[in-house]
Formats: structure tokens, C-alpha cells, sequence
């Protein structure tokens, strides 16, 4: 999707650049990002924020209950975990 229509700016060119290490602001410098009009700023920041390298898989946190509530554990068979009828 683009973010920066003033640039042409994705935010899969953002994200890119987050989760090399870059910061916003350097960001902005190194793209231009936010730095004609500025309308995109503020998703411009979010996308760098769910992309930094620090937190580069965003918002995915690992399942550990499964819908019937019992927990999940990678090595238990696969006849105990489906349903008798």
C-alpha cells in the first residue's frame, strides 16, 4: 500500500528500512517520507513501530491453547487431538 503519495512510498519500503535498524527520522531522511506534506506521517510511524528491529515480527504471538482449551504441545499425536463422534 502506499503510504507517502507525495513520494510513492510503500509500506513494504518502510518496513524494509524499520527492520534493517533505521529509525523513523532516519528513515524519513533516507526516503523522504513525511516530508512534503506530511498527511502519511502518522502512518508512516506506526508502520516503523510494528517493523522495528526490535519487534520484527509485529503483533504475532505463538498459540498456546488450542480451541477445545487444552494445551498445545508439539510432540503429543495426532489421534489425541481430534474428536471422537
Amino acid at each position: 500500500m502506499i503510504v507517502c503519495v507525495c513520494r510513492r512510498i510503500s509500506d513494504r519500503e518502510i518496513a524494509r528500512h524499520a527492520r534493517a535498524g533505521l529509525g523513523f527520522e532516519e528513515i524519513q531522511f533516507e526516503l523522504g517520507v513525511a516530508s512534503q506534506c506530511g498527511q502519511c506521517e502518522g502512518c508512516a510511524r506506526d508502520v516503523v513501530a510494528q517493523c522495528s528491529a526490535s519487534n520484527p515480527t509485529a503483533n504475532i504471538q505463538r498459540a498456546t491453547t488450542t480451541l477445545e482449551g487444552r494445551p498445545w504441545t508439539p510432540s503429543q499425536p495426532s489421534s489425541q487431538n481430534s474428536r471422537s463422534v
